[in-house]
């Protein structure tokens, strides 16, 4: 898959389809805008007067005048500066989607940079030449400087970068491909450093593996409900549209939906001694429906992050003005990253909460820990546990980062956002609820199981034909891993959500 990347107008969509490997080629209506940028410094600098970032020096430092012989060197030394970033890399499908984020940004015309650093960027993604950029240094203010400057040093030759899954010199993956390494002008080392490419990338990832986690835990949670014979009365419209919440009653429209025509649902309609399911089944739609709002509300907010333009200073080439500002500061990022840690944490506590009320018999009516032969068998007993701990470890990663500042640079940048620590979390949360979620299906397919002949909706027998396909129900204790390593590919590629043929909600 290609994309045009139209940068200000660029749809969440397309940022989930570059995440997930499309390639990109710019819009050609760019060019003027970056051509009249570029020269727009040039008549800056030809006045003489000190203009912060293009002859200056930077934070703290930023009263002290730098000479015009000195300026490439200026910018050069920002760059090798700040590259100081630590642990471990970042995944290639994050840094991917920075570099596509910063040519966004940098190609609106606002940010003064040459022509040639748009060219290099857009071959960088071209031939899959990828900046190795260590995931800690960041605290999301000032831009996500020490991420960005070892994107930038790689494109000036110094580091490493990626390709074809090996890591090699910077220069020598530059030179194999037939580029040349970066010659900074003024101010784009700085145009390339400052930024919220970084956290917003992770963001971004953060939030289309949220989105998939949703929906596939809407198909376990409709599935579980039918293994423990839980009522659908729950969802009915009715309820939540005195509530109005939006993402409540989607999610409970959603729910209804796959459980329809379901022979399990049927069996006891009628003389059910049981007046109400607990709250994990009969509070889907209130729970996963929060979920959902937050979700789209951080939707909302990285969208509008990804199609702006966030260095400093600003070039404005129709009057020559540099103006320095802070759209570096990565608030709105920390914000939407806090609010999806919420929604995962939630999404995998939940789902924990219905895989234990399964393995109980005394709550779900089923064999104790889902074994036809308990005592001599375990059963499901462990990988309750192993939800438990996941469910608990997203608890911990859920404080909101937002609220953290500690000054740097002197004190010259005294608040600070905390987005990358917000955002890097996102993905090992999401791993974690989708393991919670895989053990659900497991559970909730055994429990299913047991209610043969009774067979449950099209939509969630497609689904547990799917996992069927890969693990067979559980007769005796066997290898318990490889059975949670299927399930969770399967969510993971979201093959689960494929096989239902149901239409769950988005994000956009």
């Amino acid at each position: 898959m290609s994309l045009i990347l139209k940068p200000g107008a660029v749809r969440l969509a397309q940022w989930r389809a570059i995440y997930r490997g499309a390639a990109v080629t710019l819009d050609p209506a760019c060019a003027p805008l970056v051509a009249e940028s570029a020269a727009a410094v040039a008549r800056i600098l030809a006045r003489g007067a000190p203009v912060y970032g293009i002859n200056t020096g930077f934070g703290k430092l930023a009263s002290l005048r730098i000479g015009d012989a000195d300026l490439a060197t200026l910018q050069r030394n920002i760059v090798l500066s700040h590259a100081a970033g630590t642990g471990q890399p970042s995944p290639t499908a994050i840094v991917r989607l920075m570099l596509a984020l910063k040519l966004a940004s940098l190609a609106q015309g606002a940010s003064g940079v040459q022509p040639e650093t748009i060219a290099l960027l857009q071959a960088m993604l071209r031939l899959g030449l990828t900046p190795v950029v260590p995931s800690q240094g960041s605290v999301g203010a000032s831009g996500d400087l020490a991420p960005l400057a070892h994107m930038a040093a790689a494109m000036i030759g110094v580091g490493e970068m990626e390709v074809a899954g090996q890591r090699l010199p910077a220069a020598a993956a530059l030179q194999a491909a037939g580029l040349t390494p970066l010659t900074l002008g003024p101010k784009e080392g700085l145009a390339l450093l400052n930024g919220t490419q970084f956290s917003t990338a992770n963001a971004l990832a953060g939030l289309f593996e949220a989105e998939q986690l949703f929906q596939s835990a809407l198909v376990t949670g409709a599935l579980a409900t039918e293994a423990a014979k839980g009522s659908d009365t729950p969802f009915d419209p009715r309820i939540h549209a005195l509530r109005r919440q939006p993402g409540q009653i989607e999610t409970a429209d959603a729910l209804r939906r796959l459980m329809a025509g379901s022979a399990i649902r049927a069996s006891h309609l009628e003389n059910d001694a049981r007046v109400q399911d607990p709250y994990c089944l009969r509070c889907q739609p209130q729970v996963m429906g929060a979920a959902l709002d937050i979700m789209r509300q951080a939707a909302t907010t990285l969208a509008t992050e990804a199609n702006g333009v966030s260095d400093n200073p600003l070039i404005f080439p129709d009057t020559d003005e540099a103006l320095s500002g802070g759209n570096f500061h990565a608030e709105p990022v920390a914000f939407a990253a806090d609010m999806l840690a919420l929604a995962l944490c939630e999404i995998g506590s939940i789902t924990e909460r219905r895989i234990a009320m399964l393995v109980d018999p005394a709550l779900s009516g089923l064999p104790a820990f889902l074994t036809p032969r308990p005592g001599l068998n375990s059963g499901f007993m462990i990988p309750q546990v192993t939800a438990a701990a996941l469910v608990s470890e997203n608890k911990q990663r859920a404080t909101p980062a937002s609220v953290d500042s500690i000054p740097t640079s002197a004190n010259q940048e005294d608040h600070v956002s905390m987005a990358a620590h917000g955002s890097r979390r996102l993905l090992e949360m999401a791993a974690n609820a989708q393991a919670v979620v895989g053990i659900e299906l497991l559970a909730a397919a055994q429990g299913c199981d047991f209610h043969a002949p009774l067979r449950s909706s099209q939509h969630l027998e497609n689904a547990r034909a799917t996992l069927r396909a890969k693990v067979p129900m559980l007769q005796d204790d066997r290898h318990f891993h490889p059975d949670m390593e299927a399930a969770n590919a399967l969510i993971r590629s979201g093959a689960l959500i494929a096989s239902t043929g149901a239409d769950l909600p988005t994000l956009a």
